[in-house]
């Protein structure tokens, strides 16, 4: 087989079978209810997308990147299991469609114009992980390569933005007759910062702008950046480096993965490539290319996926259990880890204080912070790019599984004091991230079943009373509803300790109460 022929075998499509739709069958009644209505071609073209997404990374991680590692498992069925070594782990042999993270992730990264960083020792693919990224974008392998940053401790501002032309330095009467030549970069729809934690900290402070915010500013003179995905590299992910990566930078950051090592089994794939003088990055087959429209399209069928209200409310029992912190502040609201970290109390000062609760059962004690708006965010953008990319008609509760630890891996930060992480059954979680925060939501899961809060909610039930709205009611039913709330309130705290959970319960429906009341005010002033 000719080279070429060899490394640009794309998977035969569809990857993912699906049952053929059922023909429908023409009724003469239709044609008195108005124009012929016709399938919807958006709808087709983004069905074209998830298929055209799937074939590129079935290309990427059997041909181009060699990452024999299914760590984002599915099941359908039964599945083999083993238990291997001393220390018993678990062998899984999944028996659904599984990925390898080190590959889909930065696929979904580039589907949902998010920011991507690769970890890893060096020499282990995360530079041409993100070189292949920008070739999917459209763009050539030179220019790809020329527009990459790459992070040095000498990167100025002018380095990494561009430098104002030297004769309006000369000639100009005001700052705003000096033109900049920008550097080509920023106006690519994939961004590419190697090694950037070896950037000083004035220039990731620039870099956090271009990032944040999508322009760029040198003298005054603005820069408008299109939305893009980037992708970073670093050796590490604790900040580390030349220059210790500032913390509102690393917070932009949505997602995280790991490159794994090599597996000396697929040495005869290295060989080959050395023998035919091949870099996958330069015989990416044409297929799989996206042209700035079809990015356009794909991000916006990403975010139409569903989030189904059962999948939702695991993900806010999840959310509801990290950021309490008993005895952080004397004012209800003010209960929290936010308030015990900007005090600048000794954390361990702060947690031995917090003896009402079962820090061994309360999985919110294994952390340190709790989840921002951004982090929730971003989970439920790389949800639906999961489903979206397995061609599911929903967010399922496997999808937020598996991208949940990737995009949590460096936002919700470990407790390593906390009594979980001291038994000795646990103490591969203090170095496994992945494997930890996975657990994390797999024991919320449990407890939420535990709760039966699908079936039993009524917290929720007096949520979606009001959600349906105000208009209408009168001062009786006002009344009525606020003495449930109040009812409700003082059985959810009789006799019991305070956890995550309940603290959000209360809030809400405090929140609740507020509400009713001020209409109750207003229903009076009229």
């Amino acid at each position: 087989m000719p080279r070429l022929s060899f490394f640009q075998r794309l998977s035969a499509a569809p990857t993912t079978p699906k049952p053929a739709p059922v023909a429908r069958s023409f009724d003469i009644a239709e044609l008195y209810d108005g124009p012929l209505t016709t399938p919807d071609a958006g709808a087709a073209s983004g069905a074209r997308l998830d298929e055209k997404l799937r074939q590129a990374y079935f290309w990427i991680v059997n041909t181009a990147i060699i990452s024999p590692h299914y760590d984002i498992e599915y099941q359908d069925g039964h599945s083999p299991e083993f238990r291997v070594g001393d220390s018993r782990r678990l062998l899984t042999l999944p028996s659904a469609q599984s990925y390898s993270s080190y590959v889909l992730l930065p696929l979904l990264a580039f589907a949902t114009r998010s920011k991507c960083l690769f970890v890893g020792g060096p020499g282990r693919g995360k530079t041409a992980s993100a070189i292949l990224m920008g070739i999917l974008a459209g763009y050539p392998v030179r220019e790809v390569r020329r527009a990459m940053q790459h992070g040095h401790p000498q990167m100025t501002i002018a380095d990494l933005l561009g430098n104002p032309l030297p004769a309006d330095l000369v000639a100009a009467q005001s700052v705003d007759a000096i033109r900049i030549a920008w550097r080509p970069w920023l106006g690519m729809q994939v961004k590419i910062v190697d090694e950037y934690n070896r950037i000083p900290t004035r220039t990731q402070s620039a870099l956090l702008t271009v990032m944040g915010d999508n322009y760029a500013e040198v003298l005054g003179q603005i820069y408008e950046c299109p939305p893009a995905a980037w992708y970073l590299t670093a050796n590490d992910d604790a900040g580390g480096g030349t220059y210790q990566v500032i913390e509102a930078l690393r917070d932009r950051i949505d997602v995280v993965v790991q490159a794994l090592s090599f597996n000396p089994r697929f040495l005869d794939d290295l060989v080959l490539r050395i023998e035919e003088n091949v870099r996958p990055e330069e015989v990416v087959p044409r297929e799989i290319l996206f042209d700035a429209a079809e990015v356009d399209q794909l991000v916006e069928a990403v975010r139409g996926v569903p989030l189904p209200p059962e999948v939702r409310h695991r993900i806010e029992f999840f959310a509801s259990q990290f950021e309490l912190m008993e005895p952080a502040g004397a004012l209800f609201e003010h209960m929290s880890k936010d308030t015990a970290r900007l005090s600048g109390i000794d954390w361990a000062e702060v947690t031995a204080a917090d003896g009402g609760r079962d820090r061994l059962k309360d999985i919110g004690t294994q952390t340190t912070n709790g989840l921002s708006v951004r982090n929730l965010m971003t989970l439920i953008g790389f949800s639906k790019a999961m489903a979206y990319f397995r061609g599911a008609d929903a967010v399922g509760l496997d999808d937020v599984r598996q991208v949940l630890p990737f995009v949590l891996r460096d936002k919700l930060h470990p407790d390593r004091d906390a009594p979980f992480f001291a038994l000795p059954e646990n103490a591969a979680y203090r170095t496994d991230a992945i494997a930890w925060l996975r657990h994390l939501f797999d024991l919320s899961c449990e407890e939420y079943d535990r709760l039966d809060l699908d079936r039993d909610d009524p917290v929720r039930v007096l949520a979606e009373q009001f959600a349906a709205g105000l208009d209408g009611l009168d001062e009786r039913e006002v009344r009525t509803r606020l003495t449930r709330i109040e009812r409700l309130i003082g059985e959810r705290v009789q006799g019991r300790k305070l956890y995550g959970p309940l603290y959000d319960e209360l809030l809400h429906l405090k929140y609740l109460h507020q509400r009713y009341t001020n209409y109750l005010a207003w229903l009076g002033g009229r």
